[in-house]
């Protein structure tokens, strides 16, 4: 079978289709007018009232706070965690914003905590975007990364509520980007992401199915320096808390739903949504990480260039968690970021620029329409990488195995 894109035009290859950019420019100009007229008008990391707005970052204040004062193992504490937070708020507010990452995360929840909540809540949006716009410049190749990055509508809910979604697509996308030339570094990539474990799953399957031992000795090393690190520092008290909290937020995200269905962006959430019981919804939650797992291990283990590998990791990684949320799928831009190089470097098929638009499109309709689109787009993306791979599979490779630099 002949790839539709081997022999693709001169605006094919090497520019951005109109239509994406077209999408992309606008996504951008919004969310960099959006968030300096919020914060002027009390609409961002402050009230109208003056007091700091009650957002997911508290939670991370909060621990570091407790950290610092020697307290660390009560991170954990929704109550105590509570107290701390209403106190640096100077309000009340209904629900828990609980601490619920391993021990190793609360280095970083100290070092903010340092400084005052806003200036902690802008040092940690801007700092862990940087590193999250770093790697998708490095990804796609071109200045079109940067604007591509700051654009993909998750940049808009991390930064909306300082959540963590630019620190887990960094180390996703540096691990993938550096497997090729620098698989220790990317293995150093990969075992900080324990701070997150749920997104690391996939990944020892895989390395271990593609044989890239040095990234998997590096990163099971970074985790358990990591480990003795944080319970020097912190306690193994810490250790103890965590594990004993985490059964009882697993319990109320997904087994009683108090944060809304339609917040989370899986097949787990799908489910419940449309009224399936638990039991169904971790059964076709199951299948579906199985299904995605041996595609993954399949093309890890072809011929397939890397960049299609890469993206369907990164998407992957994604379907088989059950807990994803909106802020998570900064993960997605990754995989659309890897496409995006293969279409500079071998030419658009032509549905995929209009697919990407819709990408997009899906995730930043989420604010108004509140049904689980993330889901949606992330199949899409996914499907976009298996149609790229399906093609290479029927014909000869003759591609670099490694993210090289796009052409200028």
């Amino acid at each position: 079978m002949a790839e539709v894109i081997s022999s693709p035009t001169g605006a094919q290859r090497g520019s951005v289709p109109p239509v994406l950019f077209n999408v992309c420019l606008l996504l951008l100009v919004l969310t960099l007018l959006y968030f300096p007229v919020a914060y002027l008008s009390h609409s961002w990391i402050y009230e109208p009232n003056g007091l700091p707005s009650p957002t997911d970052f508290v939670n991370v204040w909060a621990a570091g706070k407790l950290t610092l004062e020697g307290h660390a193992f009560q991170a954990w504490d929704w109550e105590v965690q509570k107290h701390v937070e209403v106190a640096v708020l100077q309000q009340d507010f209904a629900g828990y914003f609980a601490w619920h990452y391993p021990p190793p995360f609360l280095f970083v929840a100290a070092a903010l905590a340092h400084f005052p909540y806003a200036a902690a809540f802008a040092a940690w949006c801007f700092s862990s975007m940087f590193l999250y716009v770093f790697a998708m410049r490095a990804i796609v190749g071109r200045a079109f990364g940067i604007m591509l990055a700051i654009a993909f509508p998750a940049s808009f809910d991390n930064l909306a509520v300082g959540q963590n979604g630019f620190l887990t697509a960094a180390l996703i996308g540096g691990t993938l980007f550096l497997t090729p030339a620098r698989p220790v570094f990317a293995g150093i990539c990969l075992g900080f992401l324990s701070y997150k474990p749920q997104y690391g799953l996939l990944f020892p399957l895989i390395l271990v199915a593609s044989g890239q031992w040095k990234v998997f000795f590096s990163a099971a090393l970074t985790v358990t320096s990591l480990a003795l690190a944080s319970a020097a520092a912190f306690g193994v008290e810490s250790w103890a808390a965590f594990f004993h909290w985490m059964p009882m937020i697993s319990k109320a995200v997904l087994s009683e739903g108090t944060g809304s269905w339609l917040r989370l962006q899986s097949v787990f959430a799908m489910v419940r949504c449309l009224g399936g019981n638990e039991e169904l919804a971790w059964a076709l939650q199951g299948a579906v990480a199985g299904l995605v797992a041996i595609t993954l291990v399949l093309m890890w283990r072809s011929k397939l260039r890397y960049a299609i590998k890469a993206a369907a990791l990164a998407a992957g990684t994604l379907l088989c968690s059950p807990y994803v949320y909106m802020y998570d799928l900064a993960v997605l831009a990754i995989p659309v970021a890897c496409l995006v190089r293969v279409g500079y470097q071998n030419g658009f098929r032509p549905y995929e620029p209009y697919a990407l638009a819709i990408v997009l499109a899906l995730l930043a309709s989420y604010p108004f329409l509140q049904v689980p689109v993330g889901l949606a787009a992330t199949l899409t993306v996914f499907a976009l990488v298996v149609a790229r791979a399906v093609v290479r599979w029927h014909r000869p490779l003759a591609s670099s195995p490694r993210l090289a630099p796009a052409n200028a």
